[in-house]
């Protein structure tokens, strides 16, 4: 299948490790060319060197801190100026801390909308003029399988998540008519950083080691395995292609069947 990508304009937010690397990964190897940003500077060098030593794609770096107005305003126009536009947006952000609600005042509740939800509305209001002069786009938002199933002990998450998924519905009856698709994608337990911190967690809450707390939840996905954010990578791509003409509006679980929710 001809995805349509090559030579494309791609903007991955969070993306110099985890699922937001592998997603810039990927859209590289289809040959689009792609912004990678994040708060280490760093880290988005060497990660934008293994990315084009990999796939020969043209890859910039910007750094970013997405909780910032300015920050956002900033990375979309360096990627215009770069590129010339902007054909895709992908909306990624670190999660917010782990907790319950007695564990978190205003300050943290702030932060947390500031990281997961304010900075895709930022980043989807800089990005529309230039997707709507250019007679269309895609945006994907990566946001969690709490859509659909609460994680215990991660309040900010759950809620926050879940107003991406209300606004991405939203958004796509508005952009429908310029030609902009908008989809949203919930990750169960995929291999990752924050995947390997969040076990962490409960291994230090139950008193027992982090690969017994693998192992234990492994036994509830019925594919028997955590994903890898190759696997992952795989759907964002597709979603943010020319391959897709027709999905907008709808949220997706990439889980291996781990929520049993419809």
């Amino acid at each position: 299948m001809d995805l349509g990508l090559t030579n494309k304009a791609v903007l991955v937010l969070a993306s110099s490790k985890g699922l937001g690397k592998a997603t810039a990964m990927k859209f590289a190897e289809e040959g689009a060319r792609v912004m990678i940003t994040g708060r280490d500077g760093e880290t988005l060098k060497a990660t934008a060197k293994e990315i084009k030593e990999k796939t020969g794609s043209r890859i910039e770096y910007e750094v970013c801190d997405i909780t910032k107005k300015e920050d956002i305003k900033n990375l979309v126009q360096k990627t215009v100026d770069a590129f010339g536009n902007v054909d895709v947006l992908i909306n990624n952000a670190g999660g917010p801390p782990a907790g319950t609600f007695d564990d978190f005042g205003d300050e943290e509740w702030e932060y947390a909308f500031q990281l997961t939800l304010q900075s895709m509305i930022r980043a989807v209001r800089e990005v529309l003029p230039h997707m709507r002069k250019n007679g269309g786009g895609r945006i994907v938002n990566i946001a969690s399988s709490s859509f659909k199933q609460p994680i215990d002990g991660l309040i900010l998450s759950n809620t926050f998540r879940t107003a991406i998924m209300g606004l991405a519905k939203s958004l796509s009856q508005e952009l429908a008519k310029d030609q902009i698709l908008i989809n949203t994608i919930g990750p169960g337990r995929i291999g990752t950083d924050r995947i390997k911190e969040l076990d962490q967690v409960i291994a230090g809450k139950k008193g027992i080691s982090v690969e017994d707390v693998k192992n234990e939840l492994e036994q509830t996905i019925p594919l028997g395995r955590y994903g890898t954010p190759e696997e992952f990578a795989r759907v964002i791509v597709f979603l943010g292609s020319e391959a897709n003409t027709y999905v907008t509006g709808q949220a997706f679980l990439i889980d291996g069947g781990m929520v049993k929710a419809f």
